[in-house]
């Protein structure tokens, strides 16, 4: 208490100038209309600000409830869009292929389930089966180029060789300006590039130049795009063309596929196991 009568006391002027202050806005504040209107504003904003923290503050206590509730409705929309198995009836159609020997294909289309593309030998998963009429050695496309060749089905899964396999798959493919067929190999270095062999040196080659299928197997039509030439020199080793083929298909990024199922398969198999017993004959 003597702090205090010391402190009004050593500050008596300054503090009766400080009341005087106080009265003169009070009165100024209390008596115009003006005033009274601003400073009413100024409260209503530092009001508006002070509640604006407070419904902030009020709003990240509550973030963990929120949070539970989002990812409670998140789980029962998946497992309303994912979690039941389809029983879409798979689409058919039939192609005529160029080559004008009546062979027909016909092509059922499905999704990829499970895909891979890291490995040295690659895989993926396909929604279809035998009870579709899906079968082993049966070719699978994208909607931008090719992709694998079914190498095992149950009644409703199928799994597919990727392209992306260094020592599981070799294709025949064939420029598409110059008719020129080679085999089609990955080397395990890039998702995006194959390598096409076996064309010879004298062949004209372009940056940019198509390579598709050529037909000349069971597996897939003739035509069907693999990519584009993405640069070329000569193999020391073989003297043919190294062409590398950049892929026209994302293989990460595969969804719908269609797979292939030729209807004179087992009919070119049957005249080309001949070849065999026929050198089996010579060889005896």
């Amino acid at each position: 208490m003597g702090f205090l009568m010391r402190l009004f006391s050593k500050n008596s002027f300054f503090m009766f100038f400080l009341l005087l202050q106080i009265i003169a806005l009070i009165l100024i504040f209390t008596r115009n209309s003006m005033q009274q209107s601003w400073f009413a504003a100024q409260t209503a904003a530092f009001n508006s600000w002070v509640s604006g923290y407070i419904d902030e503050g009020t709003s990240y206590l509550k973030l963990k409830q929120i949070n539970e509730d989002l990812v409670a409705q998140n789980k029962v929309l998946m497992e309303e869009l994912y979690g039941k198995e389809s029983h879409e009836k798979p689409e058919f159609r039939k192609v005529h292929d160029t080559l004008g020997g009546g062979q027909i294909y016909t092509f059922v289309d499905g999704e990829i389930i499970f895909n891979s593309i890291n490995r040295k030998d690659n895989y993926f998963t396909i929604n279809r089966g035998k009870r579709d009429g899906v079968l082993p050695k049966m070719g699978v496309i994208a909607p931008n180029g090719i992709a694998g060749i079914v190498i095992n089905a149950t009644n409703s899964y199928a799994l597919v060789q990727s392209v992306l396999s260094t020592n599981k798959i070799r294709l025949n493919a064939s420029l598409k300006n110059s008719g020129y067929f080679g085999t089609l190999i990955w080397k395990g270095e890039n998702s995006r590039i194959m390598h096409l062999a076996d064309i010879p040196k004298y062949v004209p080659l372009n940056v940019g130049d198509t390579v598709v299928t050529d037909g000349k197997s069971a597996i897939f039509p003739q035509g069907i795009m693999i990519g584009t030439v993405a640069g070329y020199e000569v193999d020391s080793k073989t003297g043919f063309w190294d062409i590398s083929v950049e892929l026209s298909e994302k293989m990460g990024t595969l969804s719908k596929i269609y797979v292939v199922k030729n209807l004179k398969k087992l009919e070119i198999q049957k005249i080309q196991d001949t070849l065999q017993a026929t050198i089996d004959r010579e060889n005896d």
